[in-house]
């Protein structure tokens, strides 16, 4: 024979969890702080210019790669969010961003070039990002 023991426990908390779990579920979920494109244009250039790698060999930048990538995100969030230019505006961007998510796309440091001819992914996060804050310079808003 087999039987089926079903066993119930209730939990041991005062009717105060309980309001607290229903007045959370109610609760409706704070909005986002917008980011501005100024301020994340800002904290991506901070990025470029903190970042880098000097070392050659394969999988020893992956971390400062994926660094630029964070603000880069946050910058594209912030050019999507922004009202007073279109789409068209941030074309030049949005394909400087793009390389770079194929860079990062790869899925680890593929190492500095063997040749000028050679490219890496480090050219693709790397080049792009410091391309991106002179496509920023050179576009700004205001």
């Amino acid at each position: 024979m087999l039987a089926t023991i079903t066993v119930s426990v209730s939990g041991c908390g005062s009717s105060d969890d309980a309001d607290d779990a229903a007045d959370a579920a109610d609760a409706k979920p704070s909005a986002e702080a917008k980011v501005t494109v100024e301020a994340a244009s800002k904290t991506f250039r901070a990025a470029v210019e903190n970042g880098g790698c000097l070392q050659m060999e394969p999988e020893t930048c992956w971390d400062q790669m994926q660094a630029l990538m964070e603000p880069a995100r946050d910058l594209r969030k912030a050019m999507n969010a922004e009202k007073s230019v279109g789409p068209d505006f941030w074309t030049g961007a949005y394909a400087l961003i793009n390389t770079m998510e194929k860079g990062i796309g790869v899925g680890k440091d593929q190492g500095a070039a063997g040749g000028i001819t050679a490219l890496t992914n480090r050219d693709d996060v790397f080049g792009s990002a410091h391309d991106l804050v002179d496509w920023l310079d050179a576009h700004p808003i205001k």
